[in-house]
């Protein structure tokens, strides 16, 4: 267990603090889009399909733009992506919040797509810059931990928040408070020195494939969705529990109380150092989840009994995630770990998503304790992905910028002199293991100085400084690159 003294050193960090409520209060407002769109539309159109296809586009489009966003951070920095994305979010939500009651469906769906595919970044570029911001890197599994603690509470306090302040104005001012809250919030975050400082690795060679050339950052794409489908079927297990007991209404809390047990568990991971640092860990973390969300399927039968399951098994999502995003800065190759970070947001989103919709149609046709049989099984995937990948899940795959410019004059060496020369004079042909034709000897003796030729030495009587392979090595690189 850590003492006081080392819990502090987690945000001893000159603006760590500020970064870091920043961060939580932009995405604050994040946990609120989903259900104020839900609602908006519902209010403007009278139809709940119709909603739920809004929410839908919403989340699909966010799902699909967040790799893409991480992949613009990582090129071009943080500051003009996030102030851009925030800047045209706000403006969607504004529209969206003033429009007339006959609005068309078609026009709801584009602007919730257009809401999700502006999104800025924000939980990708937070976490990238951690390892930064902690004065100690053994502290670094805490500060994970520590993060997905208070970003628990977006999630606790968010949808309540939502339906509030659509209770008290409208569904369209919630809207437009939101993408407001966002907005300031971000530029907040965005202008901090953490973040506004923060630029590409430079010289990094990046992989074919991106994020996704490494096979430890596959690894923990398959678990984020095999856990968030254990996520998303919760949410209709718990609903449909709730409305076969009779009492509907207490969904509400039931879902509350798993945060709680999310945030009890952030808080132990974070006062012991953290979660799981290696692959045995993470699979025993993994097995606890799926555990513990399987135990629903017996609890359905008493309000009680799901309150009580159910806070044991929100223990384990907090420290189960810290883990696999701590696991992402040894994972990612170098100058794609903002791409990184959206991959796994996206996995997770795209498994609640499918999740959900595969409890739904079995709570329909067989109860909620078939829908509860959904987060067994997903959770036995992520477990069995974790038991397949946890040697790469132990092996350190990123590459710093240093063993990068290594490895590329290692390279450049490969295939003897005129290689070498390739690597010196066009360094983009040969890192790219391109074969090039050496130019043609026309082509040689039109750039060459004269008296490079033996009958030009003869008739000038001089000698060419080329002669020798010594007075060539001696030769500026920008006349060798001529030759």
């Amino acid at each position: 267990m850590t003492t006081s003294r080392e819990r502090t050193s987690i945000l001893a960090a000159p603006g760590a603090r500020v970064l870091l409520a920043s961060s939580v209060l932009a995405r604050l407002p994040l946990a609120m889009f989903s259900i104020a769109l839900l609602l908006h539309a519902q209010r403007l159109t009278g139809s709940f399909a119709i909603a739920g296809v809004v929410s839908g586009a919403y989340a699909i489009s966010g799902a699909l733009a967040a790799p893409v966003l991480g992949r613009l951070v990582d090129r071009y920095g943080q500051t003009t992506i996030l102030v851009s994305g925030a800047t045209l979010t706000a403006l969607v939500l504004l529209v969206t919040g003033l429009l007339p009651p006959d609005t068309s469906p078609l026009l709801l769906i584009a602007l919730a797509g257009a809401t999700g595919m502006a999104t800025p970044p924000l939980a990708a570029s937070l976490r990238t810059l951690l390892p930064a911001i902690v004065t100690d890197s053994s502290r670094l599994p805490a500060l994970f931990a520590f993060e997905s603690t208070v970003l628990e509470l977006t999630f606790v306090f968010g949808p309540p928040l939502a339906l509030w302040l659509g209770a008290l104005w409208s569904t369209g001012a919630a809207l437009t408070v939101s993408g407001v809250v966002m907005l300031v919030a971000t530029l907040g975050f965005a202008t901090q020195p953490a973040s506004r400082r923060w630029r590409p690795e430079p010289d990094v060679l990046r992989p074919r494939g991106g994020s996704l050339h490494s096979p430890a950052m596959r690894t923990l794409v398959l678990i984020l969705f095999g856990t968030g489908a254990v996520f998303g079927a919760t949410d209709v297990g718990v609903t449909a529990a709730a409305k076969a007991l009779g009492s509907t209404a207490v969904a509400g809390p039931l879902l509350g109380l798993w945060g709680v047990g999310s945030v009890l568990g952030g808080i132990a991971a974070t006062r012991l150092g953290g979660g799981a640092q290696h692959g045995n860990g993470l699979k025993m973390l993994l097995t606890a989840l799926a555990l513990g969300h399987a135990a629903l399927t017996a609890a359905t039968g008493s309000v009680l009994a799901i309150a009580a399951v159910i806070l044991l098994a929100g223990a384990t999502i907090a420290p189960t995630v810290a883990s696999i995003y701590g696991m992402v800065d040894r994972a990612a190759p170098a100058g794609a770990r903002t791409e990184a970070f959206s991959w796994l947001l996206t996995s997770s989103s795209t498994g609640a998503a499918l999740g959900a919709a595969a409890a739904g149609a079995l709570a329909q046709s067989s109860g909620a304790p078939a829908a509860f049989a959904v987060t067994g099984a997903a959770g036995g995937f992520a477990v069995m992905i974790a038991t397949l990948g946890a040697r790469s899940l132990d092996t350190d795959t990123a590459e710093p910028a240093e063993r990068d410019r290594r490895r590329r004059r290692r390279r450049s060496s490969v295939g003897g002199p005129r290689r070498a020369r390739q690597a010196e004079c066009f360094p983009r042909r040969a890192l790219g293991n391109i074969r090039h034709r050496s130019p043609r000897p026309a082509d040689r003796r039109a750039r060459l100085p004269t008296a490079r030729y033996p009958r030009d030495r003869a008739r000038s009587g001089s000698a060419s400084p080329f002669d020798s392979r010594a007075n060539r090595r001696n030769t500026p690189t920008e006349l060798r690159c001529r030759i």
